[in-house]
């Protein structure tokens, strides 16, 4: 019963999901990446070590459409606490 409502809040509260993707990302070792209106279009990247670094990013897709590779070009780091 605990378990239920624990999923009924996280539900509630879908401002969280990017961080449960994250958390994901770095448990498999990935980096995490993300899209914010100020950076022009470009990916954040982050990776395990809290290191961010603002990427341009494409994708590999297989004969059926699903993504099988992410390729990133760095481009510039970025300070989070500016």
């Amino acid at each position: 019963m605990e378990a239920i409502g624990k999923v009924d809040e996280l539900i509630r509260n879908l401002t969280n999901l990017h961080e449960l993707g994250k958390q994901k990302a770095f448990e498999l070792g990935n980096p995490y990446y993300s899209e914010r209106s100020s950076d022009g279009g470009y990916l954040r990247k982050e990776l395990p070590t809290g290191e961010v670094f603002l990427a341009l990013v494409e994708y590999k897709y297989d004969e059926n459409g699903y993504p099988v590779e992410v390729i990133d070009t760095y481009l510039a780091p970025i300070n989070e606490h500016t």
